[in-house]
């Protein structure tokens, strides 16, 4: 039960604060456990493998909590690129082209309504498949 509720904190927290004590609790054990091996040898299981985790696996965690965010690649790294239009882009006539990055694309307005005329610089909204959708 200690367990438990230190497991559900450490969900809430996100701070590695509670999880060496949902371990300690979790040697602890039930009430079979406690009356065989005795409430103080219990309670010093208990804290010996919390200050154990925390001594041990908190700088672990820790450091890996300030990774920098990983880089986006793929499509996902033209979201919020700049482009400049290269073709006119009319959807109704499916026409366009932008260079993103030094690469050309296919391109659509994301505003089926707007045409974009060529050396205008324009924002990448979404790539879908190999079309860039594109606002002023």
């Amino acid at each position: 039960m200690i367990a438990g509720a230190f497991a559900v904190g450490e969900m809430h927290t996100n701070g590695f604060y509670l999880a060496p004590f949902a371990l300690g609790g979790s040697v602890r054990g039930g009430p079979e456990r406690r009356r065989r091996i005795g409430g103080v040898l219990s309670a010093v299981a208990f804290l010996a493998v919390s200050l154990s985790v925390v001594l041990l696996l908190r700088p672990v965690a820790m450091r890996h909590r300030r990774l920098p965010p990983a880089m986006r690649t793929g499509t996902a790294a033209f979201d919020r690129a700049a482009a400049l239009v290269i073709e006119r882009i009319a959807n109704h006539e499916g026409l366009g082209t932008v260079k993103i990055g030094g690469e050309v694309w296919t391109a659509r307005s994301f505003d089926d309504d707007r045409e974009i005329e060529p050396g205008e610089q324009v924002e990448v909204v979404e790539i879908r498949g190999a079309t860039a959708l594109v606002l002023p």
